[in-house]
Protein backbone atom coordinates (compact mmCIF):
# COMPACT_ATOMS: atom_id res chain seq x y z
CA UNK A 1 0.00 0.00 0.00
CA UNK A 2 1.08 3.30 -0.27
CA UNK A 3 1.58 5.80 2.60
CA UNK A 4 -0.49 8.29 1.37
CA UNK A 5 -3.76 8.05 -0.48
CA UNK A 6 -3.69 7.53 -4.02
CA UNK A 7 -3.81 10.74 -5.82
CA UNK A 8 -5.64 10.36 -9.69
CA UNK A 9 -3.34 11.86 -11.94
CA UNK A 10 -5.53 14.10 -12.83
CA UNK A 11 -5.98 15.83 -10.08
CA UNK A 12 -3.12 15.56 -8.32
CA UNK A 13 -0.77 19.32 -7.52
CA UNK A 14 1.99 20.26 -8.07
CA UNK A 15 5.20 20.85 -6.10
CA UNK A 16 4.47 19.19 -3.33
CA UNK A 17 7.25 18.18 -0.53
CA UNK A 18 8.17 15.77 2.21
CA UNK A 19 6.73 16.96 5.33
CA UNK A 20 10.35 17.60 7.02
CA UNK A 21 13.48 18.52 6.37
CA UNK A 22 13.50 16.93 2.74
CA UNK A 23 14.10 17.66 -0.92
CA UNK A 24 11.64 16.12 -3.79
CA UNK A 25 13.34 12.88 -5.63
CA UNK A 26 13.79 15.03 -8.47
CA UNK A 27 17.10 16.80 -8.88
CA UNK A 28 16.97 17.64 -12.47
CA UNK A 29 15.19 20.40 -14.81
CA UNK A 30 11.41 20.59 -15.01
CA UNK A 31 9.46 18.54 -17.59
CA UNK A 32 6.43 18.90 -19.48
CA UNK A 33 3.14 16.93 -18.54
CA UNK A 34 3.30 13.79 -20.26
CA UNK A 35 6.59 13.85 -21.33
CA UNK A 36 8.29 10.66 -22.20
CA UNK A 37 10.09 9.13 -18.28
CA UNK A 38 13.22 8.01 -20.44
CA UNK A 39 14.27 11.42 -20.21
CA UNK A 40 14.12 10.90 -16.14
CA UNK A 41 17.05 8.92 -14.43
CA UNK A 42 15.45 6.56 -12.51
CA UNK A 43 17.69 6.59 -10.05
CA UNK A 44 17.55 9.75 -8.74
CA UNK A 45 13.44 10.11 -9.77
CA UNK A 46 10.63 8.06 -7.75
CA UNK A 47 8.79 6.27 -10.34
CA UNK A 48 7.24 2.97 -11.36
CA UNK A 49 4.88 1.98 -14.20
CA UNK A 50 2.51 2.62 -11.28
CA UNK A 51 3.24 4.85 -9.22
CA UNK A 52 5.14 7.82 -9.05
CA UNK A 53 6.42 10.87 -5.91
CA UNK A 54 4.09 13.50 -6.36
CA UNK A 55 6.99 15.87 -6.69
CA UNK A 56 6.82 15.15 -10.06
CA UNK A 57 3.03 15.18 -10.85
CA UNK A 58 4.12 18.06 -13.82
CA UNK A 59 6.73 15.86 -15.39
CA UNK A 60 5.27 12.87 -16.31
CA UNK A 61 1.87 11.18 -16.04
CA UNK A 62 1.88 8.25 -13.78
CA UNK A 63 -1.64 6.31 -12.59
CA UNK A 64 -1.45 7.24 -9.09
CA UNK A 65 0.74 9.44 -6.93
CA UNK A 66 2.22 9.62 -3.53
CA UNK A 67 3.23 12.24 -0.91
CA UNK A 68 6.34 10.80 0.77
CA UNK A 69 6.60 9.66 4.16
CA UNK A 70 9.71 10.92 5.61
CA UNK A 71 11.42 7.92 7.93
CA UNK A 72 14.91 7.43 9.57
CA UNK A 73 17.19 4.33 9.58
CA UNK A 74 17.66 3.08 12.83
CA UNK A 75 20.53 1.84 15.04
CA UNK A 76 21.61 -0.51 11.98
CA UNK A 77 22.51 0.89 8.34
CA UNK A 78 20.19 -0.39 5.78
CA UNK A 79 21.08 -1.91 2.01
CA UNK A 80 19.19 -0.26 -0.86
CA UNK A 81 18.32 -2.19 -3.48
CA UNK A 82 16.77 -1.64 -6.73
CA UNK A 83 14.27 -4.68 -7.09
CA UNK A 84 12.35 -5.80 -3.99
CA UNK A 85 13.21 -9.25 -4.21
CA UNK A 86 17.14 -7.93 -3.68
CA UNK A 87 18.27 -10.91 -5.59
CA UNK A 88 21.78 -8.80 -6.50
CA UNK A 89 24.25 -6.41 -5.21
CA UNK A 90 22.54 -3.41 -3.13
CA UNK A 91 23.01 -0.09 -5.36
CA UNK A 92 23.53 2.20 -2.22
CA UNK A 93 23.23 1.76 1.79
CA UNK A 94 21.13 4.27 4.24
CA UNK A 95 23.85 4.96 7.01
CA UNK A 96 21.91 5.12 10.76
CA UNK A 97 19.84 8.53 11.34
CA UNK A 98 19.52 9.37 7.82
CA UNK A 99 16.37 9.93 6.26
CA UNK A 100 14.28 8.06 3.67
CA UNK A 101 10.95 8.76 1.64
CA UNK A 102 8.81 6.33 1.88
CA UNK A 103 6.15 6.44 -1.16
CA UNK A 104 4.88 2.78 -0.67
CA UNK A 105 5.04 -0.25 2.05
CA UNK A 106 4.64 -3.54 0.53
CA UNK A 107 5.79 -7.10 1.01
CA UNK A 108 8.04 -5.85 4.19
CA UNK A 109 9.58 -3.74 1.58
CA UNK A 110 9.70 0.32 1.73
CA UNK A 111 10.03 2.17 -1.63
CA UNK A 112 11.19 5.54 -2.23
CA UNK A 113 14.34 7.58 -1.88
CA UNK A 114 17.00 8.31 0.42
CA UNK A 115 16.83 12.41 1.12
CA UNK A 116 20.13 13.25 0.91
CA UNK A 117 21.17 12.03 -2.20
CA UNK A 118 17.97 10.95 -3.52
CA UNK A 119 19.05 7.52 -4.84
CA UNK A 120 15.63 5.45 -5.28
CA UNK A 121 15.29 2.03 -4.16
CA UNK A 122 13.92 -0.45 -1.84
CA UNK A 123 15.23 -1.22 1.94
CA UNK A 124 13.60 -3.30 4.48
CA UNK A 125 10.98 -1.58 6.40
CA UNK A 126 11.73 -3.10 9.70
CA UNK A 127 15.46 -1.09 9.31
CA UNK A 128 13.06 2.29 9.12
CA UNK A 129 12.14 4.37 12.36
CA UNK A 130 10.89 7.85 13.27
CA UNK A 131 13.26 10.75 12.17
CA UNK A 132 14.22 12.77 14.61
CA UNK A 133 16.42 15.89 13.86
CA UNK A 134 20.01 14.54 14.19
CA UNK A 135 21.92 16.85 16.55
CA UNK A 136 25.76 15.10 15.73
CA UNK A 137 27.38 13.15 13.26
CA UNK A 138 30.04 10.32 13.59
CA UNK A 139 33.49 11.62 11.97
CA UNK A 140 35.50 8.49 12.55
CA UNK A 141 35.58 5.31 10.49
CA UNK A 142 33.47 3.79 13.97
CA UNK A 143 31.92 5.12 17.22
CA UNK A 144 31.49 2.78 19.71
CA UNK A 145 27.79 2.71 21.98
CA UNK A 146 28.45 1.88 25.35
CA UNK A 147 25.54 1.76 28.10
CA UNK A 148 24.13 4.60 29.59
CA UNK A 149 26.63 3.42 32.35
CA UNK A 150 29.22 5.34 30.78
CA UNK A 151 32.16 5.11 28.52
CA UNK A 152 33.94 2.52 30.69
CA UNK A 153 31.12 0.06 30.17
CA UNK A 154 31.59 -2.92 27.81
CA UNK A 155 30.79 -1.62 24.20
CA UNK A 156 26.94 -2.29 22.54
CA UNK A 157 28.23 -2.50 18.70
CA UNK A 158 29.53 0.52 16.53
CA UNK A 159 28.24 3.41 14.36
CA UNK A 160 29.43 4.18 11.25
CA UNK A 161 30.87 7.35 9.68
CA UNK A 162 28.00 9.34 8.31
CA UNK A 163 25.47 7.88 10.95
CA UNK A 164 23.19 11.16 12.55
CA UNK A 165 22.63 10.85 16.09
CA UNK A 166 20.13 12.82 18.75
CA UNK A 167 21.25 13.42 21.90
CA UNK A 168 22.37 15.90 24.87
CA UNK A 169 25.77 16.19 25.67
CA UNK A 170 26.77 14.93 29.29
CA UNK A 171 30.51 15.23 29.88
CA UNK A 172 32.36 13.22 27.63
CA UNK A 173 29.84 11.81 25.78
CA UNK A 174 26.30 11.77 24.13
CA UNK A 175 23.65 10.51 25.96
CA UNK A 176 21.08 8.67 23.10
CA UNK A 177 18.17 6.40 23.27
CA UNK A 178 20.53 3.54 22.64
CA UNK A 179 23.59 4.53 24.28
CA UNK A 180 25.97 7.01 25.15
CA UNK A 181 28.59 7.53 22.69
CA UNK A 182 32.19 9.23 23.18
CA UNK A 183 31.69 12.80 21.87
CA UNK A 184 35.70 12.55 20.57
CA UNK A 185 34.18 10.36 17.72
CA UNK A 186 31.45 12.89 16.64
CA UNK A 187 31.08 16.27 15.49
CA UNK A 188 27.63 18.51 15.57
CA UNK A 189 25.89 18.97 12.78
CA UNK A 190 26.83 21.96 10.70
CA UNK A 191 30.63 21.55 11.80
CA UNK A 192 32.68 20.07 9.32
CA UNK A 193 35.65 18.77 8.24
CA UNK A 194 38.00 20.61 6.00
CA UNK A 195 40.01 17.60 4.24
CA UNK A 196 37.99 14.90 2.17
CA UNK A 197 41.30 13.08 1.99
CA UNK A 198 41.83 12.53 5.85
CA UNK A 199 38.33 11.48 6.04
CA UNK A 200 39.17 9.12 3.36
CA UNK A 201 42.11 8.03 4.95
CA UNK A 202 39.95 6.65 8.43
CA UNK A 203 38.77 4.56 6.27
CA UNK A 204 42.18 2.82 4.66
CA UNK A 205 41.53 -1.23 4.86
CA UNK A 206 37.95 -1.10 4.90
CA UNK A 207 36.82 -3.97 2.35
CA UNK A 208 35.02 -3.30 -0.80
CA UNK A 209 31.16 -4.18 -0.81
CA UNK A 210 28.95 -3.13 -3.71
CA UNK A 211 26.62 -0.10 -2.50
CA UNK A 212 28.49 0.50 0.85
CA UNK A 213 28.46 3.41 2.47
CA UNK A 214 30.46 2.33 5.60
CA UNK A 215 33.69 0.76 7.88
CA UNK A 216 32.20 -2.85 7.25
CA UNK A 217 32.74 -2.42 3.27
CA UNK A 218 32.43 0.59 0.94
CA UNK A 219 32.64 1.14 -3.03
CA UNK A 220 34.62 3.94 -4.72
CA UNK A 221 31.45 6.38 -5.53
CA UNK A 222 30.41 5.55 -1.61
CA UNK A 223 33.97 6.41 -0.30
CA UNK A 224 33.84 9.57 -2.47
CA UNK A 225 30.36 10.76 -1.19
CA UNK A 226 31.20 9.98 2.39
CA UNK A 227 34.70 11.64 2.47
CA UNK A 228 33.16 15.10 1.04
CA UNK A 229 29.83 14.43 2.57
CA UNK A 230 32.04 15.36 6.02
CA UNK A 231 33.40 18.55 4.56
CA UNK A 232 29.92 19.44 3.82
CA UNK A 233 30.08 18.94 0.13
CA UNK A 234 27.13 16.54 -0.76
CA UNK A 235 28.25 14.26 -3.18
CA UNK A 236 25.14 12.79 -5.79
CA UNK A 237 25.63 8.58 -5.28
CA UNK A 238 26.95 7.60 -8.74
CA UNK A 239 30.32 7.81 -10.38
CA UNK A 240 28.76 9.14 -13.79
CA UNK A 241 26.99 11.70 -11.49
CA UNK A 242 29.80 12.66 -9.88
CA UNK A 243 31.94 13.10 -12.67
CA UNK A 244 29.43 16.36 -13.70
CA UNK A 245 30.16 18.09 -10.44
CA UNK A 246 32.98 20.52 -9.48
CA UNK A 247 35.06 22.00 -12.51
CA UNK A 248 37.18 19.92 -15.19
CA UNK A 249 41.49 19.95 -14.75
CA UNK A 250 43.39 20.27 -17.93
CA UNK A 251 44.95 16.77 -19.05
CA UNK A 252 48.30 17.25 -17.73
CA UNK A 253 47.98 20.12 -14.65
CA UNK A 254 49.43 18.40 -11.91
CA UNK A 255 46.71 17.03 -9.37
CA UNK A 256 46.05 18.99 -6.19
CA UNK A 257 44.83 16.84 -3.00
CA UNK A 258 41.10 16.19 -2.99
CA UNK A 259 40.78 16.50 -6.70
CA UNK A 260 38.41 13.14 -8.11
CA UNK A 261 39.79 11.03 -10.76
CA UNK A 262 37.62 9.34 -12.72
CA UNK A 263 38.44 6.71 -15.20
CA UNK A 264 35.71 4.47 -16.75
CA UNK A 265 33.51 3.40 -13.91
CA UNK A 266 35.57 4.16 -10.82
CA UNK A 267 36.64 7.65 -8.93
CA UNK A 268 39.77 7.98 -6.78
CA UNK A 269 40.48 10.58 -4.44
CA UNK A 270 43.68 12.26 -5.13
CA UNK A 271 46.20 12.41 -2.22
CA UNK A 272 49.18 14.39 -4.13
CA UNK A 273 50.04 14.64 -7.76
CA UNK A 274 51.58 11.10 -7.82
CA UNK A 275 49.21 9.28 -5.29
CA UNK A 276 45.47 8.34 -4.88
CA UNK A 277 43.29 6.82 -2.17
CA UNK A 278 40.20 4.85 -3.53
CA UNK A 279 39.05 1.23 -3.31
CA UNK A 280 41.86 -0.34 -5.59
CA UNK A 281 40.91 -3.20 -7.75
CA UNK A 282 43.46 -5.79 -7.03
CA UNK A 283 43.56 -5.12 -3.39
CA UNK A 284 39.73 -4.96 -2.92
CA UNK A 285 40.09 -2.25 -0.19
CA UNK A 286 40.51 1.29 0.83
CA UNK A 287 44.03 1.99 -0.27
CA UNK A 288 46.64 4.51 -0.64
CA UNK A 289 48.32 3.63 -4.34
CA UNK A 290 49.96 5.45 -7.31
CA UNK A 291 47.89 7.00 -9.66
CA UNK A 292 48.46 4.62 -12.27
CA UNK A 293 46.43 1.82 -10.47
CA UNK A 294 43.18 4.29 -10.46
CA UNK A 295 42.83 3.15 -14.39
CA UNK A 296 40.21 1.01 -15.33
CA UNK A 297 41.37 -0.63 -18.09
CA UNK A 298 41.79 1.70 -21.36
CA UNK A 299 39.52 4.16 -19.80
CA UNK A 300 41.01 7.22 -20.04
CA UNK A 301 41.59 9.16 -16.52
CA UNK A 302 39.99 12.89 -16.22
CA UNK A 303 39.97 15.16 -12.77
CA UNK A 304 37.34 17.08 -11.56
CA UNK A 305 38.31 20.04 -8.94
CA UNK A 306 36.07 21.54 -5.94
CA UNK A 307 37.02 25.08 -4.60
CA UNK A 308 38.61 25.36 -1.37
CA UNK A 309 36.37 23.99 1.66
CA UNK A 310 35.70 26.57 3.98
CA UNK A 311 35.78 25.51 7.50
CA UNK A 312 32.98 25.75 10.16
CA UNK A 313 34.62 25.33 13.38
Amino acid sequence: MTVSNAISSRKAPQGSRPARGASSSSTGDRFELGRSPATLDPRIHAYRSDIADIALAGRIIAPHYARPLIRACGPHAAALWDAPDAGENPVSELLPGEEFAVLEYAGGRAWGYCVADHRVGYVEAIRLTEAVEPTHIVCEASAPIHPEGGISSPILCRLPAGARLHGHERGPCLATEIGCVPLCYLRRIGEFESDAVAVAERLLQTPYRAGGRSFRGIDCSGLAQLAYGLCGLPLPRETDQQRLLGEAVPEGEPLERGDLVFSGDHVALAVSNELVIHVGFETRMVTIEPLAAAKDGDAPIAVRRFAPIAVTA
